[in-house]
């Protein structure tokens, strides 16, 4: 039996993510990728392919340009989930692995078998993100795709 899934493009995807944190009360853009849940902010990237040294310069800077009106301000993230459509190079992985401190800030989610129609999202987070948990949790339950953690790294898992 086959499992047809709708996973929807990655920015819709986030779109409905952040009307479910809306539901309970954590802050959003409607124009930029983020959630703010207490004094923590959570950046969403997307992207097809990354380079990692490009990688490692975005994730160790924690920073995020926040839109207010007219104007933007500079925030610090607390965490930041990187949403894949496709695999991600070894070396990423391998970096975070390495980096305790960039593992306890950074999350790599791999939806590209769920883009294939296979019901799993492969995860590499170690951060103690109530919000990263909550978009585990939606990705579950209302789109049918089970999370499963790589942690520690299983060779051809990822």
């Amino acid at each position: 039996m086959a499992v047809i899934l709708d996973v929807p493009r990655i920015w819709e995807l986030i779109k409905r993510f952040k009307e479910q944190c809306q539901s309970k009360g954590w802050k959003t853009s409607e124009d930029e990728d983020w959630v703010k849940a207490g004094n923590e902010y959570h950046n969403f990237l997307w992207i097809r392919m990354i380079h990692p040294s490009t990688f490692e310069k975005v994730a160790t800077s924690h920073k995020c340009a926040i839109r207010e009106g007219l104007s933007y301000q500079v925030v610090d993230v607390s965490y930041t989930a990187w949403l894949l459509p496709q695999t991600p190079p070894e070396e990423l992985i391998q970096m975070i692995i390495r980096n305790r401190e960039l593992s306890r800030k950074t999350a790599i989610y791999d939806l590209s078998w769920a883009y294939e129609g296979k019901p799993v999202c492969f995860k590499l987070n170690e951060t103690g993100s109530r919000v990263f948990r909550e978009f585990e949790r939606f990705l579950e339950e209302k789109l049918g795709v089970k999370v499963k953690s790589v942690y520690p790294l299983s060779t051809g898992m990822i």
